[in-house]
Order: structure tokens, then C-alpha cells, then sequence
């Protein structure tokens, strides 16, 4: 538990933790620590505050950063664990199920940035590209200034490159 009243900095104290899942072998060489978004919304804090855990852990020489991919543990002449499908991938699969089922209906508009930001604990930068993946395939249209919208099921990319 975080003792946010302390001498410690709370930053520090989240630093310590992750610092004991890596020596502990939960997070091994190669793969990405929590990310910002993460650090938010398990520990509470600001961006700002999981910027200088991140910052902190890579003054102990446990984790280097790759721009735009996160924060890995170990050297950075480790490899990196394989990456999975994108998460704005995922999440793009995850709508388009969604309007595959119905739950989002054509002309109307899907979850705002901030809605799908809250609800995937993801940067606006993630969301971003994940609407621009459903609309470059033709789930979605947007309209400047008011929101992005369920295309017409004719619109819609074949069964074969859809949700998994």
C-alpha cells in the first residue's frame, strides 16, 4: 500500500514495487513494464507522477525507453518479448465486433476519445489510431467537429479480415 502522507515520494514508492515484480522475475528481460496509462489507473496518480517512476527505473539502469513503443526491462541490447497485435489493433477489432453485433448502429456516432480513453485505460494517441484503423477499413466515417459514425453495413470490410 502506497503511503501517500510520507517521507518517500509517491513516484519512489511505485518505482520500488515494479523494481521488486522485475528482480522477482515477475517482469522479465525484454518485456514492457506498465505503461503511463497503466501506472494511472492502478496507482491513482498523474501522468506527470508514472513519468518519473518510468525516469526513476531507468536511473537504476532496470528499464530503457523506445520512443513511441514503452518502457522495457533489462538492456536495451536484450530483445524485446514479440509483440502481440497492437492495442489499437485490438481495440479496433473489439468495435468492430461490437458493430458487427449490432451494439453501435449505422449513422450513429460511437464512444467519444475521452469515452474509449476511460474505458481501455488508453492515451489519446491509442485511440486515435484505432479510429483511424476502423475508418482507413470502413467501419467508421467522421465528420469534422461533431464525432465518428457507424458506416453503412454495405461499407463494411468482408468476414475474413474481421474481429478474431
Amino acid at each position: 500500500m502506497l503511503d501517500r502522507d510520507g517521507p518517500i515520494p509517491v513516484y519512489k514508492q511505485i518505482a520500488e514495487v515494479i523494481r521488486e515484480r522485475i528482480t522477482s522475475g515477475d517482469i522479465t528481460s525484454g518485456e514492457a513494464m506498465p505503461s503511463e496509462t497503466e501506472l494511472e489507473s492502478e496507482y491513482g496518480i498523474a501522468r506527470a507522477t508514472a513519468r518519473r517512476v518510468a525516469r526513476e527505473l531507468r536511473e537504476q539502469g532496470l528499464v530503457y525507453t523506445v520512443q513511441g513503443e514503452g518502457t522495457f526491462v533489462g538492456d536495451p541490447d536484450i530483445p524485446r518479448a514479440p509483440r502481440k497485435t497492437p492495442l489499437y489493433q485490438q481495440i479496433s477489432h473489439e468495435i468492430a465486433e461490437r458493430i458487427r453485433k449490432g451494439e453501435f448502429q449505422p449513422n450513429r456516432a460511437i464512444p467519444s476519445e475521452k469515452m474509449l480513453m476511460e474505458q481501455y485505460g488508453v492515451a489519446k494517441v491509442t485511440v486515435r489510431n484505432s479510429v483511424a484503423f476502423l475508418r482507413d477499413q470502413g467501419w467508421v466515417f467522421t465528420v469534422p467537429h461533431r464525432g465518428t459514425y457507424v458506416s453503412q453495413p454495405e461499407d463494411w470490410p468482408g468476414t475474413q479480415g474481421t474481429a478474431s
